[in-house]
């Protein structure tokens, strides 16, 4: 691995953004027992949490960094490099080795180990290095630290045995030309990996094993499901049902009238995908002028921070193996998020529906390791809270959360804003003076765009306004409907892919603007 970098950013590391604080050990010198405890603890991945990374070279005070570090003297890394291999031969059962990836910060040399959660475990190590020693015991996390697995834990760690989670199993129906190098060269500069700029060199094998998307011995490399999930444009072709349906019902269920889309592809854009087309197709906002006070009230009948929740808890925690697509449907008074199967039996539903449960396992460790990268959840039993915040900060009734005794499926129930316009004319409301057409979530962000447009704008820039990361969904979402809607107008309108193109309000964006003012 002597060259390459880390597929996620050493930065986010060290500020503990991409990856949690419990999973990452910082550790002043060398130390090879200590190490290998923590080794051990992350291949075990009691939590299914996705392994961990330990960083040698960094002094810890209170489980964060200390900047700038200590460092190594470079001729002792590859010394170390060295001994780790030993140790994952000799000092632990079954034969367990990370990847190692010698770095620099602030102008000094640090050694990451990248310890994946492990395909064989439980692993259980040496607990002394001397030659007198025989005894072996296994080491998981708890919170930050690592302890000896005992009692509950060590009994539950062994009945782990052999159960990878299925996200990160290999896919033995697949190969490695089922992998799409675009796909992961996007993934990496869109998560601000340095690993981005080389990807292109990099040989599509050596490449998944940097990201831990393939695996098996030389002669027989098979892609990982995570892999096949995030980098291949059709992961539906093996995983059936991988999609995600929107339904919309105007006149209830049961009428004879209701529209629906499907959603598939790399499980990051169908997603995304998915999102903006609920987000422009079915989210209203209703302003209300009230007589008492100048400022208008503003309310939506879904929030979309709510929906987004949901909808991603949905594709994260889902099973693989069930073929059932997840389903949003719609109608004028709820909005429900269906998948299957249920919640783990390890949560409490009255906590969980109190926003309080906390999983102890996850089902999909790599997904969500995924998810996090891309800033589309922050996982640790947060997603619910979330949704809570999300309805209270908009006034509307309290969400439903919903499954059955075997855990089969889940249901989150969002109903309509009481106070909210269902149609586009004018109406009046209870509550006030309801002023100004219906229109979808995009007012604000076109509302800036417009604004910011008086003066010629390159698309980046726009796209800074915007606050989306993925060039394609913003090109596609938001540019190119007020392109098409004549709010926009290229500078260069003769050469669209000109290095020199802008883009300037109209006069139709600029009378938009007056009349929403």
């Amino acid at each position: 691995m002597d060259g390459f970098r880390l597929p996620i950013d050493i930065e986010s590391l060290l500020q503990g953004r991409s990856v949690e604080w419990e999973r990452l050990e910082f550790k002043k010198g060398w130390n090879p027992e200590a190490f290998l405890y923590t080794m051990c603890a992350f291949a075990n991945d009691f939590h299914n949490l996705g392994g961990g990374y330990i960083l040698i070279g960094i002094e810890e005070r209170n489980g964060r960094p200390v900047l700038p570090p200590v460092g190594l003297d470079p001729e002792t890394i590859d010394t170390i490099q060295k001994e780790i291999l030993g140790l994952g031969y000799n000092a632990m059962l079954p034969a367990y080795h990370p990847l190692t990836f010698p770095a620099m910060v602030d102008g000094k040399n640090i050694l990451v180990i990248w310890v994946p959660g492990g395909e064989t475990r439980p692993y259980k190590v040496k607990v002394s290095l001397s030659a007198k020693s025989t005894d072996w015991a296994w080491y998981i996390r708890k919170q930050s630290s690592t302890v000896i697995a005992k009692n509950v834990d060590e009994q539950e760690l062994i009945s782990l045995t052999a159960k990878v989670p299925f996200d990160d199993r290999y896919n033995q129906s697949a190969s490695m030309s089922d992998l799409s190098l675009r796909l992961i060269e996007d993934f990496l500069k869109e998560v601000g990996s340095d690993l981005a700029d080389q990807a292109a060199g990099i040989p599509l094998e050596k490449l998944g094993r940097m990201m831990n998307i393939v695996g098996g011995p030389a002669e027989s490399i098979f892609p990982k499901n995570v892999g096949l999930m995030f980098f291949n444009p059709h992961p539906e072709q093996f995983f059936p049902a991988t999609q995600i349906d929107v339904v919309w019902f105007p006149d209830e269920p049961g009428g004879d009238i209701f529209e629906e889309k499907s959603f598939k592809g790399p499980l990051d854009r169908m997603t995304r995908d998915a999102l903006s087309h609920i987000e422009r197709n079915y989210l209203k906002e209703t302003v209300i002028k009230h007589p008492d006070r100048a400022e208008a009230e503003r309310l939506w009948n879904y929030p979309y921070a709510a929906i987004e929740e949901a909808v991603v808890n949905a594709v994260y925690h889902r099973s693989y193996e069930d073929r059932e697509p997840i389903e949003v449907r719609i109608t004028p008074d709820e909005l429900i998020v269906v998948s299957y199967p249920g919640p783990d039996r390890s949560v409490n539903m009255k906590d969980l529906v109190a926003g309080k449960a906390v999983s102890r396992r996850y089902r999909n460790r790599r997904i969500g390791e995924f998810f996090k990268e891309l800033d589309l959840t922050e996982g640790r039993s947060t997603g619910i809270p979330k949704i809570l915040r999300a309805i209270k900060q908009n006034g509307s009734p309290q969400p439903e959360f919903e499954t059955d005794e075997d855990r089969t499926y889940f249901l989150v129930r969002i109903p309509v804003h009481p106070n909210s316009v269902r149609q586009t004319e004018v109406n009046d409301n209870r509550a006030g003076q309801v002023t100004g057409q219906v229109t979808g979530q995009v007012e604000d962000w076109v509302v800036n765009v417009l604004e910011a447009c008086h003066e010629p704008l390159k698309s980046s820039e726009i796209q800074k306004i915007v606050g989306i990361k993925h060039r394609e969904t913003f090109q596609r979402n938001y540019l190119d409907r007020l392109l098409n809607d004549g709010l926009l107008a290229r500078t260069i309108p003769e050469a669209p892919q000109s290095p020199m193109q802008r883009y300037i309000t109209t006069e139709q964006g600029k009378k938009l603007l007056q009349d929403h003012n």
